[in-house]
C-alpha cells in the first residue's frame, strides 16, 4: 500500500470521462488500498481514480470524526438516480490546491454503485457523504468543482488556475 501522486489541474487526465470498470474482483484490492493510502496522508474526504492517473470509475470515500475509525466507501461505476433538496457549501479538492469555493449541490442523493466483486448496491446519502460522493462522480465524468461556479467567480480565479495549469503550486497547498 502507498501514497499515489495526485494530478493537479491542468493535467488531461481530469477532463477525460472515466471508463466503465466491467471485470471485478480481489485484483482492485491493491488500487483501492493505495487510493485510501492517498486519501489519508492528503487529508482528502474522497478521492476519484482520474486524480491519480487511472481512468476509470472508480473512488473512494473516506470521512473522519473525531475518536472515532472514518468511514470508508469504495464506488465502481456510480450513478446518481435521484437527488433532493440544495445547500450552498466550500469545498477544496485534491486537484486544485489552494482553491475552496462554495459550491450548490442536492443535499439528498439516492446512489446506484458496485463494490470491487461487482456486487450491485443502491443506497441514499445525505449531508456530507452526499457532497463527497456528487463530488468524486464528477471528477468521473472530466467535471470538476470550479465548473459549478458562477462565471464571475471563475474570472476572479482565472489567474490562480492559470498557475496551477503552469505547474505552479501555491504554499498554502
Amino acid at each position: 500500500m502507498a501514497s499515489r501522486n495526485i494530478k493537479i489541474y491542468g493535467d488531461p487526465i481530469l477532463r477525460l470521462t472515466a471508463a466503465k470498470v466491467e471485470k471485478f474482483g480481489e485484483n482492485w484490492l491493491p488500487l483501492i488500498n493505495d487510493m485510501f493510502d492517498t486519501c489519508e496522508s492528503d487529508e482528502g474526504a474522497g478521492l476519484a481514480a482520474p486524480q491519480i492517473g487511472e481512468s476509470i470509475q472508480l473512488a473512494v470515500i473516506m470521512l473522519r470524526r473525531e475518536n472515532e475509525e472514518p468511514f470508508k466507501m469504495e464506488v465502481f461505476n456510480p450513478e446518481i438516480l435521484e437527488s433532493a433538496g440544495e445547500e450552498s457549501f466550500e469545498e477544496g479538492c485534491l486537484s486544485i490546491p489552494g482553491i475552496r469555493e462554495n459550491v450548490v449541490r442536492p443535499t439528498k442523493i439516492r446512489l446506484k454503485y458496485q463494490d470491487h466483486k461487482g456486487q450491485m448496491h443502491e443506497v441514499w446519502a445525505d449531508g456530507l457523504l452526499a457532497r463527497v460522493l456528487q463530488h468524486e462522480i464528477d471528477h468521473l465524468h472530466g467535471v470538476l468543482f470550479v465548473d459549478h461556479l458562477p462565471t464571475v467567480k471563475k474570472l476572479i480565479l482565472k489567474s490562480k488556475l492559470k498557475s496551477l495549469e503552469a505547474g505552479e503550486i501555491p504554499d498554502e497547498a
